[in-house]
């Protein structure tokens, strides 16, 4: 599971979530290797700064943040994961997420995730 792998690498998530998983709700097991992931990561030295992505391999996508990357992210380097909801869906994925970037997700995101 993502989560324990993160915190394995000390990383603080504080919230993480998961939704419209098939069988989260009755016991069946979970596949978390077709997962698709939207994360809110903090910059470390820059605690005001937040960026929210998609990945479909959180551990490596956070490494690829702290390894300066990403063109958005590397001026603010290191970051630490501190929310991710995990989708079975792709498309509903790719939707929260840029919901999330929409200024009424930002608003959600700021009373609600963070």
């Amino acid at each position: 599971m993502p989560f324990v792998a993160l915190a394995k690498k000390g990383c603080r998530v504080t919230k993480f979530v998961l939704l419209t998983c098939a069988g989260a709700s009755n016991g069946t097991a979970i596949n978390y290797q077709n997962m698709f992931y939207v994360y809110i990561i903090q910059s470390v030295n820059f605690p005001k700064r937040l960026y929210t992505g998609f990945s479909e391999n959180i551990n490596d996508r956070l490494d690829e943040h702290n390894k300066g990357k990403s063109v958005h992210t590397n001026k603010f380097k290191p970051w630490e994961m501190i929310y991710f909801c995990v989708f079975n869906e792709k498309k509903k994925a790719l939707d929260f997420e840029k919901y999330l970037k929409t200024a009424s997700g930002i608003a959600f995101r700021n009373k609600r995730l963070i």
